[in-house]
């Protein structure tokens, strides 16, 4: 279609520079640690290949930190999967805290007076796997 006919159908072509493009990868900017406000309360990424991590895991809880571990590394091992979930369902037990699967490789827990919400927002059914 010539350029004419399509700026008599549809309006001018907006046209667009190179200023105009933004990266929206670069989270950089947003991820600028702030040392000089401690927290009350920590959100923790581990990675959780055995069972000698567990310890670890269970002294954040205790500290009151939310912990989101990631179980890929130990899913091939049945039984120290299950070992691994249990010792942390007991601590979120102990501390009146929370524990819920997120997707299948990561397994979220959070200490006293935090509950994890197991309905999706602005959508329907579970975003919890456990």
């Amino acid at each position: 279609m010539p350029t004419k006919i399509k700026e008599l159908l549809f309006g001018p072509t907006p046209k667009q520079t190179v200023d105009e493009y933004a990266d929206l990868v670069d989270l950089g900017p947003y991820e600028e640690v702030i040392e000089d406000e401690p927290a009350e309360t920590y959100i923790r990424v581990a990675e959780l290949s055995n069972l000698d991590g567990i310890p670890d895991l269970k002294k954040e809880l205790y500290d009151g930190n939310i912990v989101i571990v990631d179980i890929a590394m130990i899913k091939r091992d049945r039984l120290v999967l299950e070992r691994a979930l249990h010792d942390l369902q007991e601590v979120v037990s102990d501390v009146s805290g929370d524990i819920a699967g997120l997707g299948e490789d990561l397994v979220i827990t959070t200490p006293t007076g935090i509950k994890i919400d197991r309905s999706r927002l602005g959508g329907n059914g579970s975003a919890i796997v456990m």
